[in-house]
């Protein structure tokens, strides 16, 4: 299937668009900034980001639905959200926070303890400084790092560790990552530290003073800022996205790293999960999504749509199915299509597209057989990307290395200790099938080495995309070099060496492994569907049931309703 552009279309900016499961339209956009205006520049504005929480079902009706929370400039809002029956009543937020000498650039609620009269939100800040507030009830307000004796740089990502209602993460631009408990007070003066480990580009500090106090461990990782990172489904890794371009999984509890993968170039900026486990996705500055193997530790395909840096990367776990049978899809291409998420069919989902309700009941494989992941990116180039990842590029192992790579001993030594185990990890859940056959790099070196040395003569091995045809020469596309990444100062160098960590980019020379393929040794997806849809550089994107929603850098919020899903334009209230 050929992918859906819209260059021909110029730069207008699409309000509906087509995909096998049907038509998605643009509800009534949200345009957060026109109640205050904020005074717009594209270069030194933080990215408008996007959080949610839904409230437990227990909850009244009148406080049903989500919170959506978002920073714009330096103010940070919280709305009561209704999907695409309603829209946002922007004159009447639930909670409103200007600051002065600083701007909120990141947020989490916290999804354990919510309830119609508390919801936790931690928020970190361009200067350091990291807030704990209640929206609801407007009675808790604790600050840490306030006299940014921790850390001075812009706090970059913050989660609270999934099902904690004490843990909190947050990374900042220095290379910095810090775990906090939230009932622990912070440090007065700069705190000392005690190595607990460190490894190749990463080493982990616990804070060493007599009373206990925030934070409470520092990893310090890469030689660059720590963009993005992402707790698995089963929250027992960590993914770490950093500018120095290098994705690093890391079981949090164990403190160890456990698998890396380097972008194609420049840093990476997002990161993001499969609801299995099982698949690692990034975005970054080479403008390309890539696709991580968590139980192969090799990039399984890079997806080529966007035309600037990559802000955002989600998973649609909607419009996703996890194989349940080992068995290979034998239908057509046809059939593929009229196949959708196993999960959707049997709820009979309103998703399926007119005249997809049905499967072909002629082969059980057809459906048994099925692995099929749904996600999104959003990037600077203001257009929203979806993609399909099937068994038609899951199920490619063969990996062509040149003749001439150069595989170290180090490089060697690292593998060794940093692949995952098939039989010890735990993000793979129950419905996924258990003759699935993973095959791991598991530090065997004559393995590597064989690697190295295969045969050119392979070279008429053609690796499929979802187009299922050659690359496309456009000589209208952009060109990577455009895209620089930041390069280290002489202080980060000397930090790096203080903290014990080694420089991943004199310790790895990972172009043609299968941690950084060259790019036509891996399958190139292309998306399924690519359209401009802002303005503005996109900043967030988020999947729900019925809805997808996304932001740009002015401040609007737009909410996209899923084939089916939405109403006529006359039931919607404003």
């Amino acid at each position: 299937m050929a992918t859906a552009t819209d260059s021909s279309q110029g730069d207008d900016l699409k309000t509906q668009f087509v995909t096998r499961e049907g038509t998605y339209r643009l509800m009534t956009v949200s345009d957060c900034a026109r109640q205050n205006r904020v005074p717009f520049n594209g270069q030194m504005s933080n990215p408008v980001k996007v959080s949610f929480v839904r409230l437990k079902e227990n909850q009244k009706e009148s406080s049903a639905g989500d919170r959506i929370c978002f920073n714009l400039g330096k103010e940070l809002y919280v709305y009561q959200y209704r999907g695409i029956n309603k829209a946002m009543d922007l004159s009447k937020p639930m909670d409103k926070r200007a600051y002065r000498g600083t701007s909120p650039t990141c947020h989490d609620f916290n999804q354990t303890s919510t309830s119609s009269e508390s919801i936790l939100l931690i928020v970190g800040f361009s200067a350091g400084q990291i807030q704990l507030i209640d929206p609801v009830s407007k009675e808790l307000s604790k600050l840490y790092n306030e006299e940014r004796v921790t850390d001075k740089s812009k706090v970059t990502c913050i989660r609270w560790v999934p099902g904690s209602l004490h843990q909190f993460v947050a990374s900042h631009a220095s290379g910095h990552l810090y775990v906090y408990s939230k009932d622990l007070p912070s440090a007065v003066v700069s705190p000392h530290y005690q190595s607990l480990k460190h490894g190749h580009g990463f080493s982990i500090h616990a804070c060493k003073t007599k009373r206990a106090c925030n934070p409470v461990y520092r990893w310090a990782i890469g030689d660059g800022s720590i963009n993005e990172f992402a707790f698995s489904p089963c929250a027992k890794y960590l993914a770490v996205v950093s500018q120095d371009g290098f994705l690093r999984v890391f079981n949090f509890e164990a403190m160890e790293l456990v698998s890396n993968m380097k972008s194609y170039f420049g840093g990476l900026l997002c990161v993001c999960w499969s609801p299995d486990g099982k698949y690692v996705v990034t975005g970054g500055e080479d403008d390309l999504v890539t696709v991580w193997s968590m139980a192969e530790t090799r990039v399984v395909c890079r997806g080529k749509g966007h035309r600037s840096w990559v802000s955002v990367v989600a998973f649609d776990p909607f419009a996703t199915s996890i194989e349940t049978n080992s068995l290979d899809f034998c239908g057509s291409d046809d059939d593929f299509c009229r196949t959708v998420s196993a999960e959707i069919v049997a709820r009979k989902d309103t998703l399926l597209a007119p005249g997809c309700s049905k499967i072909r009941h002629g082969s059980e494989k057809s459906l048994k057989g099925l692995a099929y992941y749904r996600f999104g990116s959003v990037g600077h180039d203001t257009r929203l990307c979806l993609w399909d990842l099937t068994n038609e590029i899951l199920s490619q192992t063969t990996f062509r290395p040149r003749v001439n790579t150069i595989i170290s001993q180090n490089d060697v030594h690292i593998r060794n200790s940093t692949a995952v185990r098939c039989s010890n990890i735990s993000c793979l859940q129950s419905n996924s099938t258990a003759n699935d056959s993973l095959h791991l790099v598991d530090g065997n070196v004559n393995a590597l080495l064989s690697h190295a040395n295969y045969s050119t003569s392979s070279s008429n091995v053609k690796f499929a995309t979802l187009a299922m045809g050659e690359q496309r020469k456009d000589n209208k596309e952009h060109r990577w070099h455009f895209s620089l990444a930041s390069r280290s100062s002489d202080s980060k160098i000397q930090l790096l060496k203080a903290n014990l960590v080694k420089s991943a980019g004199e310790s790895m020379h990972v172009l043609g492994t299968p941690a950084c393929p060259r790019l036509n040794d891996a399958p190139l997806l292309e998306p399924l569907i690519c359209k401009k849809i802002a303005h503005e550089r996109l900043t967030a994107v988020v999947f729900h049931e019925d809805s997808v929603v996304m932001a740009c850098q002015e401040g609007i919020v737009y909410t996209w309703a899923r084939p089916g899903k939405y109403a006529s334009l006359q039931d919607i209230t404003v």
